[in-house]
């Protein structure tokens, strides 16, 4: 149950499922349903101060680096195009929307990315994102709770 739970905690920090392919992981590996949600909440969570980091430390550095600098460019314009008008529009509740969606590409690196090109103040963002975040996991726990009880009967 250890090994799931920290399995379902690494696709929680990855940017290839996040917390939507976490939770239905863990669940489905037998996991407590609450260990599970809060594990991956949390772990989800610690991607926003993970990429400010990178955004102040490693991104600067990188960017004297052509392909860096153009590959950076093409993510940031994909993330002001998915996220751009919500964000730009609505700010803090836009970016709280947006990353609350569970849908794929609309989670917190998208929404880190979008805060920082946006300029919003950094608790904001985070609180946009946390509380974002929060949805989008209860929204995929219930979803994945009820087609769980669906297959047993």
């Amino acid at each position: 149950m250890l090994l799931d739970l920290l399995t379902a905690m690494l696709w929680s920090i990855s940017p290839f499922g996040e917390a939507k392919v976490g939770i239905p992981y863990a669940l489905l590996k037998g996991v407590n349903i609450y260990l599970a949600f809060f594990c991956c909440f949390l772990a989800n969570v610690l991607i926003f101060p993970i990429m400010n980091f990178f955004f102040d430390v490693v991104n600067r550095y990188f960017l004297k680096w052509y392909y860096y600098k153009k590959a950076a460019i093409f993510v940031g314009r994909r993330a002001k195009a998915g996220a751009g008008k919500n964000v730009k529009k609505y700010g803090f509740w836009g970016l709280m929307v947006f990353v609350a969606l569970p849908f794929p590409g609309t989670g917190v690196y998208v929404g880190s990315i979008a805060g920082y090109l946006f300029g919003l103040e950094r608790k904001r963002a985070f609180l946009a994102n946390a509380v974002g975040i929060f949805i989008s996991c209860a929204i995929i726990w219930v979803a994945t709770l009820t087609a769980m009880q669906g297959f047993n009967k």
